[in-house]
Order: structure tokens, then sequence, then C-alpha cells
């Protein structure tokens, strides 16, 4: 999916992979990180934002989406954080401004705790920290409510059937229910619908979420959850819609008791889920501005 625009499309070699990205402008990296079900063409707005204000942003497609490769395995999140920062690497930074949404968001709160040396600073949006998301699914029925599509995700063969079926329709609802009043263009849910008929997306985009719930109690995932209790120690922009059907407020909230650094907590009223497309303007506004400030513990 190479949409035209002011930026370049190329790959890059990471972690064992090929991955897609998109880059545009010149100065410090500013690393983006789409969500689910979307691709890199989710920050779109953002690219050219953070150009115009001097930045080098790049937007990757997670492994297993886009133009990247659909590898076997691979999905659990420590893996998926070192295809981010072998993707810094391969860039020839020294570091990156992380910015993600969603997935992207719990993949760069784990980044900046592993490779810490290589996050420059942290802005995450609609997804709290790995420990508060997983500590809200399990203990608030609310919470865990509004995650029914991570529960129906752990079914066999199922959800990627109904993913795909009548040309990804099921993509447009989500991202219809999950926004706010803002309504997503058509024009832009269809260019995500057939990005998730490309063959392979629908399957590559679930199994994060497998891992997530059915690690719970196997020791590979009660050790990614000891390993998560390492505090941020980077500056970080917490970004949510107050209108999120899918990360509640409260879930959100809170996640700052990770962060040993300046922590920011930006609440947006009247948005939902996708905030960075809702209101492109606002959110790109007080990202640039944060990244901007010397003293973000103002």
């Amino acid at each position: 999916m190479l949409r035209p625009g002011p930026w370049t499309h190329r790959d890059v070699a990471a972690n064992g992979a090929r991955f897609h990205i998109a880059e545009v402008g010149e100065g410090p990296l500013v690393l983006l990180l789409h969500g689910f079900p979307q691709f890199w063409w989710a920050w779109r707005h953002q690219l050219t934002a953070l150009a115009d204000a001097g930045y080098r942003a790049v937007a990757m497609d997670l492994r297993g989406v886009g133009g990247s490769d659909r590898t076997p395995r691979g999905y659990d999140p420590a893996n998926l954080a070192l295809d981010v920062t072998g993707v810094i690497r391969s860039l020839g930074e020294p570091d990156a401004a992380l910015v993600g949404h969603d997935l992207g968001g719990y993949l760069a709160w784990t980044a900046a705790v592993m490779r810490p040396k290589l996050v420059r600073r942290l802005a995450v949006a609609s997804m709290p920290h790995p420990r508060n998301w997983r500590s809200s699914l399990l203990r608030h029925p609310r919470q865990t409510a509004a995650s029914s599509y991570v529960w129906g995700f752990q079914r066999p063969w199922l959800p990627e059937r109904q993913l795909v079926a009548d040309d990804a329709a099921e993509v447009g609802r989500l991202m219809r229910e999950w926004s706010g009043p803002r309504q997503p263009d058509p024009a832009d849910v269809e260019t995500y619908r057939r990005a998730m008929t490309i063959p392979s997306t629908a399957h590559c985009s679930i199994e994060p979420y497998r891992w997530l719930v059915r690690s719970i109690a196997r020791p590979d995932g009660l050790q990614f959850y000891r390993r998560m209790k390492r505090p941020v120690l980077v500056p970080t922009l917490h970004l949510h819609g107050s209108l999120d059907p899918v990360i509640r407020t409260r879930s959100a909230a809170g996640s700052g008791e990770y962060v040993e650094a300046p922590y920011r907590w930006r609440l947006f009223d009247g948005l939902g889920h996708f905030p960075h497309e809702e209101d492109p303007i606002a959110f790109s506004g007080e990202l640039v501005e944060w990244l901007r400030d010397p003293e973000p513990d103002r």
C-alpha cells in the first residue's frame, strides 16, 4: 500500500525481517507506530506536520502488515519491540522519539523499557502501560467488556475470516464504532479495508492479541510482565480520547506510575480511539509542542 505523498517509500532490514517505511523531512528522528486495524497510512497527517516542524518523520509498517514481511512467527511484544529498535538502528540514527497508537503504543512502551538508550522520548496514544492494560483487562469488568474483540481473537481461524469477509467490511465497522462523533472519511476506511485483504495480513494482525491473552499464565508471559516493571526513564506524553470505547480512560490513566521521568497526560474531549485521525491538527500540534519543549515537566 504505497500511497503517494510528499514522503518516500523504501524497505529496511531489521531483526531478521524486512520492513516498509514512509519517510519525510530532516532532523531528529521521530518513528511512528500504527495500531490495529491500520498500517503506516494512519500517520499521514503527522508525517507532514513533523517534517514541517523540523523532524525526520518515519512511519513503519509493523511485522505482518502493509508492505512489511509476513513471517510465520515473532508476534510477541518483546520481538515486535526489537523490530522497532532494529529499524531505528537501520535508519542510522542513535535514537528516536517513539510515537505509538493502540498496539503501536504497546510496543512503544515495551521498546522504551527494553532498549532505553535508543528511545529519546515516548508518546503513546490510546494505550495504557502494558501492566495497566493487563490489570484492567482482567480485573475491571467494563474494560473486559470493552475488549471483547480481543477475547474474540482467541478463536482459531474464524476471526481472520470475519476480518476479510465482504472485502474486509469488519474493518470499516470497527473504525466507525471506535471513532467519536468525527467519523472517518469513507475513502480512508476503504484504504484500510483494502490493506487488510492482502493475503496473511488478517492472521498476522491478530497474532499479537492472541499472544497477549494466551501468555498471561505462561512462563514467557509472566517473564514479560515482570520485565515491564522496570520504569520508563524518558519524558513521556500520554494522549487519549475521552470517548474511546475500546480503551477506557480509567484504564489508561495512571500509567505514569511506571514513568520515572517527566510525564504529561493529555485528554482530548470528544474524540474516540483514533485521535490522530479524528482531529489531526490538535493531535499534531500537541505532539510537536511537546517534542520541542526542552522542559516537558513544566
